[in-house]
């Protein structure tokens, strides 16, 4: 299908907002969801107040040239359409390159080869893939829907050694892939919000429940 389950959303979304990256390449766009998201985001929020002038280039490539509509050409600066190992090798380089839920419609060596394509192409590369691709073959008369590779953790280190961050999910394997010292930076920011997250979370709840005690030292609400 040209799309992905919505339960990785925010760890991506999250993921690009720390990178900031001017130039964004995704293959396997699909319907477009990702390339909306990063406009948002890397465009609109917190990015000054000119809604019609796009200061990053956020390209794609789709091997399936039906699922292209109208929408997509507004929303990347260009689509590529093929395979994503022929045509890699022809283009620019990408501060970021995003893999979202496509290592799996590969063999696993073209998926490898993939990948290493990718690492010549950027220093920043975002992997999501599920932990249970099932037996899901074409559909919407697209053969490369079928799903023909299971990847794990320990599969993705081994062809980006040490260079991946894990992003905890349910349903999918999460990685950057970046250098060391980015790693290390996007780490800290991450733990910085999960930590922030929690007191947000748990305050509240705990200020209602000393409220009900109605211990002495909270403050005294005014008539």
């Amino acid at each position: 299908m040209p799309t992905s389950h919505p339960f990785q959303l925010n760890e991506i979304t999250h993921l690009v907002t720390l990178l900031k990256p001017k130039r964004v390449l995704e293959i396997g766009i699909g319907f477009g969801k990702y390339g909306m998201l990063l406009r948002e985001y890397l465009e609109i929020w917190g990015e000054g107040d000119d809604y019609t002038k796009w200061t990053r280039t956020i390209d794609g490539i789709e091997i399936f040239e039906p699922y292209i509509l109208p929408h997509h050409r507004s929303i990347y600066d260009q689509i590529f359409i093929g395979n994503a190992i022929d045509i890699l090798p022809e283009i620019d380089n990408y501060d970021l390159i995003l893999l979202i839920d496509v290592l799996e419609h590969f063999e696993m060596e073209d998926a490898k080869r993939l990948l290493a394509l990718c690492k010549t192409k950027s220093e920043h590369i975002i992997i999501s893939s599920p932990k249970d691709i099932g037996t899901q073959g074409a559909g919407y008369n697209n053969e490369f829907e079928a799903h023909r590779s299971q990847w794990t953790s320990i599969s993705l280190k081994q062809e980006l050694d040490s260079q991946l961050l894990f992003i905890p999910n349910r349903y999918s394997i999460i990685a950057l892939y970046a250098p060391k010292a980015k790693l290390k930076r996007i780490k800290k920011a991450l733990l910085t919000f999960g930590i922030s997250s929690l007191i947000k979370k748990y305050a509240f709840w705990l200020y209602q429940l000393i409220e009900r005690a109605n211990l002495p030292f909270l403050p005294t609400k005014k008539p």
